[in-house]
């Protein structure tokens, strides 16, 4: 006898409507942000200024992603999509991971370029619009900061904005430095720690991703305290062909099987223990299958080898 239910009425806590104005924002803001760097880099013959310009215009691209992926995971099931487009959140998150990785490969590449080759910089003007850009960064990055510990692809929109005004505020320390000391080495080396410490940022990013993208329990699930659970509901004796997979960067699903001798234990168990594993795990779409455990039906998913 199989049952199903996922329970509908419990809604996320972390409305996904706050970050729609976020990303309208963020976006705009970034965009303006370019348009001026650019100009100005134009105008000053920075190749630096022009530079980070292209590498600003990469972080919207990376928001443009971020919110395509935050929109399409609210696309309603079809026949063909059953579960919509949730999972495009979690593509959405992995590839901000695979372009941060790239453009701080760009820019590590460029740093050691200039180690050999020092390149004088217009201080003062860099220094006043890297300013620009630690604000509109660090404004951006606030307004994903609240979701960025639920959601990967929220925490992949701030990460980007965060790298960013870290960047940003190197070149205002190397300008400064500069300035000072007329070290044109200092520029490139600044670079490169600042990358470091990126990448090791992006590389937790990029590994969750991969992780979700690969059906993986997500981090903040412990399965065996699921499994746990649901062993000692009562009447079960056993259970098995149990998955924990992420359907987007937000929901969670879960399927089990539950061997119950005395047969069906009626709607009022799956409704609690549906309720149970959301309060608990945050497993929002819960799908149970009840059996009774009859020896000349066995359950040909029952070893835990068989998927």
């Amino acid at each position: 006898m199989t049952h199903s239910h996922s329970h509908d009425h419990h809604h996320h806590h972390h409305p996904v409507s706050n970050y729609t104005r976020a990303f309208l924002i963020g976006t705009l803001l970034n965009v303006g942000f370019v348009a001026i760097e650019f100009s100005f880099g134009f105008w000053t013959q920075s190749l630096s200024l022009l530079a980070d310009a292209g590498h600003n215009l990469s972080d919207v691209f990376g928001l443009l992603l971020a919110w395509s992926g935050n929109f399409l995971s609210q696309y309603p099931p079809t026949q063909r999509y059953t579960y919509g487009l949730r999972r495009s959140s979690i593509l959405a998150a992995l590839l901000n991971a695979l372009v941060l990785l790239l453009v701080m490969g760009g820019i590590a590449w460029e740093a050691v370029q200039r180690i050999f080759s020092p390149s004088p910089i217009p201080g003062i003007t860099i220094m006043i619009v890297a300013l620009v850009g630690v604000i509109i960064n660090t404004i951006t990055a606030l307004l994903f900061m609240s979701g960025r510990n639920q959601d990967l692809n929220i925490r992949g929109a701030f990460l980007h904005m965060a790298a960013d005004a870290v960047v940003s505020f190197g070149v205002i320390l190397t300008g400064l430095a500069i300035l000072l000391t007329g070290w044109l080495w200092f520029d490139p080396v600044v670079s490169l720690i600042i990358v470091a410490v990126i990448v090791v940022g992006t590389w937790q990013l990029l590994k969750d991703s991969v992780n979700l993208a690969l059906d993986a329990v997500p981090v903040a699930i412990e399965p065996k305290a699921v499994r746990t659970y649901l062993t000692e509901l009562p009447g079960v004796t056993q259970i098995h062909d149990l998955h924990i997979w992420a359907m987007s960067t937000r929901e969670t699903a879960l399927t089990v099987h539950l061997v119950m001798p005395n047969g069906f234990p009626g709607d009022a168990f799956l409704t609690e223990t549906c309720h149970q594993l959301h309060d608990l795990f945050g497993i929002e779409h819960p799908t149970l299958q009840i059996e009774t455990g009859d020896p000349n039906y066995p359950c040909n998913l029952a070893p835990d080898h068989r998927v």
